[in-house]
């Protein structure tokens, strides 16, 4: 019951032509209904989705080949995770983070190295990535900047991509 028979009839006439009941009380979905719903999205409906750099390795197939990780949703890639592995030495090198500003802050980074790590258990993750945005994803993760003593010796001079 919308609780209009309890006002007065001059009020009630008022905010009919003003607004509709339900307005006053649910404003507009944002803030953390926004956030929620985007973090529940991030975790249902986003695919990872790997696909190789071509020529980045050399033809035989011998040191790091360059890797994406695509984050689908529903046909549209999302965000982009580009990154190296070599088996010879077990190493990996996380290159560049680039997520759609609509998915930030909701996880959809710290889930897309978790299933990094999980498609590659036997790696030791590093990172070039400097940047204010990443920092603390990585930190999170326990990713450690990559120095030149700590990178692999097959290592090709990673491409720099634009890091979200």
């Amino acid at each position: 019951m919308s609780g209009l028979h309890a006002r007065p009839a001059l009020t009630h006439r008022a905010t009919d032509t003003a607004t509709p009941a339900h307005a006053a009380n649910h404003g507009p979905r944002g803030g953390f209904a926004r956030r929620l719903r985007l973090r529940i999205l991030a975790y249902r409906d986003i695919e990872f989705l790997s696909s190789q750099v071509p020529g980045i390795a050399d033809g035989a197939g011998n040191g790091p080949q360059q890797e994406c990780l695509l984050l689908v949703h529903i046909r549209k890639v999302v965000g982009q995770i580009h990154y190296q592995t070599c088996a010879d030495c077990g190493e990996g090198l996380i290159t560049g983070i680039d997520i759609e500003e609509p998915f930030h802050s909701t996880g959809l980074d710290t889930r897309a190295l978790s299933h990094l790590r999980s498609r590659h258990p036997d790696t030791t993750w590093h990172s070039t990535l400097t940047r204010r945005t990443t920092r603390g994803v990585l930190r999170r993760m326990r990713i450690p900047a990559a120095t030149p003593a700590a990178r692999c010796t097959h290592t090709v001079p990673a491409p720099t991509y634009r890091a979200a």
